[in-house]
């Protein structure tokens, strides 16, 4: 298990809209709950990038006070801020790619490899893109 992670925005509201169908086994949120203690308890670093933060902002809402007092409160997270170089690469990502993910999803993959962690998605698209340029899996499969 690496000991830096960037979880993707949907990893974050796994967590925070408790999402997942228990009758299918252990919910989404409880994994990511469970993989943030491991991360915590090991004394590792989870990464969460502005664009993570405007991402969650616009779907959760009202509920971002909430959300963010979560990430100030815990001292394995650190907030750290997107450079020209990631929107650049990102840009380079998108041509490469033909434009087949967001473009958001191509900063959360520059932003990965320049912090030089492992990159958690349940994004199928992105996980394709992302493969052979960074570690990229599920919670899941590093809480096994």
């Amino acid at each position: 298990m690496s000991d830096k992670y960037y979880l993707d925005s949907c990893i974050w509201l796994n967590l925070f809209k408790k999402e997942g169908d228990a009758r299918k086994g252990i919910s989404y949120w409880e994994i990511a709950l469970n993989f943030l203690e491991r991360v915590e308890n090991e004394g590792g670093v989870i990464y969460v990038s502005t664009i993570v933060l405007k991402e969650l902002y616009f779907v959760v809402g009202k509920d971002f006070g909430r959300v963010k007092r979560f990430f100030m409160d815990c001292d394995f997270i650190e907030i750290v801020k997107t450079t020209g170089g990631d929107y650049d690469l990102a840009r380079n990502f998108e041509k490469e790619d033909l434009g087949r993910i967001s473009f958001y999803d191509y900063l959360h993959v520059a932003i990965t490899r320049r912090l030089s962690c492992s990159f958690l998605t349940r994004d199928k698209d992105l996980i394709r893109f992302a493969d052979n340029r960074i570690k990229v899996g599920k919670p899941e499969d590093l809480i096994g």
